[in-house]
């Protein structure tokens, strides 16, 4: 299997080689809006095509998946430490629902906490990513998160 680097070089991140996921949406759960605005920001840097939708809490994020006029992200990238209903209490609601439970969840947080670790990974998150705190660091964890994507093939 090819790595990150390979990858990069051969230009997958910047050309839309693997495009059969680009239409298909991205939520996003997180409740601070400067992390919002950061993980737009690279999305937007790195030219991700997907629809990239952004609610602040575990409560929103049920309420927009279980909205028929929403689409179905590909993905959700999942912060943990939120209000009303946080990112493991999420997981057990989703990771329980037939309907919802096989969209892939990749937790960004800021918690090196091994028991956050432990915790989610019992609900088989597709990844666990620390929030680095330097942009450009950020901007490749999401191309390496858009690597991910790209090349998954999920059901349709």
């Amino acid at each position: 299997m090819e790595n990150y680097q390979t990858l990069a070089s051969k230009n997958y991140l910047d050309k839309d080689f693997f495009m059969s996921n680009s239409d298909k949406a991205v939520l996003l759960v997180e409740d601070d809006r400067v992390d919002a605005m950061t993980v737009k920001r690279a999305f937007k840097q790195i030219k991700v095509p997907n629809p990239l939708f952004h609610v602040e809490n575990g409560e929103e994020a049920l309420e927009f998946l279980r909205d028929e006029s929403k689409p179905t992200p590909m993905i959700i990238l999942l912060d943990l430490n939120m209000p009303k209903m946080n990112g493991v209490e999420f997981l057990q609601v989703v990771k329980n629902d037939e309907e919802l439970k096989q969209i892939p969840v990749i937790v960004l947080t800021t918690s090196k906490e091994q028991q956050d670790r432990v915790n989610t990974f019992k609900f088989s998150i597709a990844g666990y990513m620390i929030k680095p705190v330097d942009y450009q660091q950020f901007v490749e964890m999401v191309k390496t998160i858009r690597v991910y994507w790209n090349m998954s093939q999920l059901p349709d």
